[in-house]
């Protein structure tokens, strides 16, 4: 299933790293390193999952998850961090991914918080 999907971490290499994977899988990927300039897009554009890092300044990824999840309640949020063990989860983020992360736990992550699509009945 090829989705859409919003990638934000203040960091350019963790960001273009996470597309870069996502592309792989066939997947729509935009990458944004500023918070607050990926809200806008969220609001701008239609996106399935969202992706984002914890500790970014202006907006940290839980206030970014809430104020995505106030859009669009039901959208899933995947919070990619190296504070996984310490990170105060927010009830707006749906999966937590630990740094450093492999393109295995991208899918695992994508496979959970994703709804199951309906497998067309055989005849």
């Amino acid at each position: 299933m090829k989705l859409r999907i919003l990638v934000v971490d203040d960091e350019p290499s963790v960001g273009d790293a996470v597309k870069m994977m996502l592309n792989f899988d066939g997947h729509d990927v935009e990458a944004i390193n500023n918070s607050r300039e990926a809200l806008a897009r969220f609001k701008a554009d239609r996106f399935d999952l969202v992706f984002t890092d914890y500790a970014m300044p202006g907006m940290n990824g839980n206030e970014l998850a809430a104020a995505i999840k106030a859009e669009a309640p039901g959208r899933p949020i995947i919070m990619i961090t190296a504070y996984a063990e310490t990170v105060p989860q927010s009830p707006s983020v749906d999966f937590v991914i630990g740094k450093p992360f492999r393109l295995q736990q991208l899918r695992d992550a994508i496979t959970q918080v994703m709804p199951a699509t309906p497998q067309p009945v055989l005849k």
